[in-house]
């Protein structure tokens, strides 16, 4: 089953997530359904539980090789810094500057129930910090000071703009070939 990703503004992505005490046939279902939304989303790389509505620390991501989940992941070691644009499910079509750590080591729980601990690097170390903020209510605007931070958020409200004066364009498009073809 595919969820709805919720996007910025939703007060679910504010909310800290709470930890899985035990990896059941539920939380096995949520990783499913999780991966499905990814998939479905289209262009993410990964995804948050808190991301859906579910207020649980599990994230899933696919970074091409084998999709993976972790279950209440969380950052033992981080060294170095790198810059890239980052984007977000939960903000649609924004790209931001961020820098964060070059490498990190994660740690958390398999779907198998394992303690697992994941050495990760530039991309994949992006994707685990970025994750594991959307488990702590934390988004990148968060992240951002000043100016910064100003400039993503008008940006972000342009694109919302734009994306809603196309809905209400395609959605009057529509009416009127269904006019004509009644």
């Amino acid at each position: 089953m595919s969820y709805k990703i919720r996007t910025y503004g939703d007060p679910v992505l504010k909310s800290k997530a709470m930890k899985v005490d035990n990896v059941d046939g539920k939380v096995i279902r949520l990783v499913n359904d999780m991966f499905d939304t990814l998939v479905d989303s289209g262009n993410g790389l990964a995804l948050a539980a808190p991301q859906i509505g579910v207020q649980k620390q599990v994230v899933v991501w696919d970074l091409g090789d084998d999709p993976l989940a972790i279950i209440n992941p969380e950052i033992v070691e981080s060294d170095g810094e790198w810059v890239f644009d980052e984007g977000c499910l939960s903000i649609p079509g924004l790209y931001v500057e961020m820098l964060r750590p070059k490498q990190v080591l994660v740690r958390g729980v398999s779907i198998d129930g394992e303690i697992i601990e994941i050495e990760a690097d530039e991309l994949e170390a992006r994707m685990f910090q970025h994750e594991i903020d959307h488990l702590n209510g934390v988004l990148m605007f968060d992240r951002l000071e000043g100016d910064q931070r100003k400039e993503a958020l008008a940006e972000y409200r342009r694109i919302e703009e734009e994306s809603v004066s196309q809905a209400a364009a395609a959605e009057r498009s529509g009416l009127r070939r269904r006019l004509r073809l009644s």
